[in-house]
């Protein structure tokens, strides 16, 4: 693989990012594969907030990963920030080949530059492999997490 960089997505990445959202186990049955209304005011708001970032991987100008980080200001551990990594997609031709432990190794160092002291994310308790992941990056699973679909 060429050379890959990471950078602010633009609204012409849309279509390529809502792809590797839908080229997923889990991705396939809530997530669409064309840009719609509902994609379009997503990207707009993200674009426009100051601490969102969505992220994407660029090799040679061909998107191959993308992440959203979000840093939440909070009164928890003294006033501390942390950053929050959501929406990791490696495309799936290229898993298991580094990519995703670079795309992560970078969002952590964003957020040791920026002053974070956390760095947090959310998996589905059926994607064992990603658990090893990011186990092996050093996250422990500290925490019980919950949601409530609305």
């Amino acid at each position: 693989m060429t050379e890959v960089i990471f950078r602010e997505a633009v609204r012409a990445d849309l279509p390529a990012i809502i792809a590797l959202l839908a080229d997923d186990v889990l991705g396939k049955a809530r997530d669409f594969t064309e840009v719609d209304d509902a994609y379009e005011k997503a990207f707009a708001d993200i674009d426009a907030d100051p601490r969102n970032h969505l992220i994407v991987a660029d090799a040679g100008g061909e998107l191959v990963g993308c992440m959203q980080i979000t840093y939440i200001p909070g009164l928890g551990r003294h006033g501390a920030e942390r950053s929050l990594i959501e929406s990791v997609r490696v495309r799936s031709d290229l898993r298991g080949q580094g990519l995703g432990r670079q795309m992560m190794t970078w969002a952590i160092d964003r957020a040791r530059e920026r002053g974070c002291a956390l760095v947090q994310l959310t998996t589905d308790k059926t994607r064992a492999e990603a658990h090893r992941f990011y186990l092996g990056l050093g996250f422990e699973a500290s925490h019980e997490g919950m949601k409530l679909a609305l």
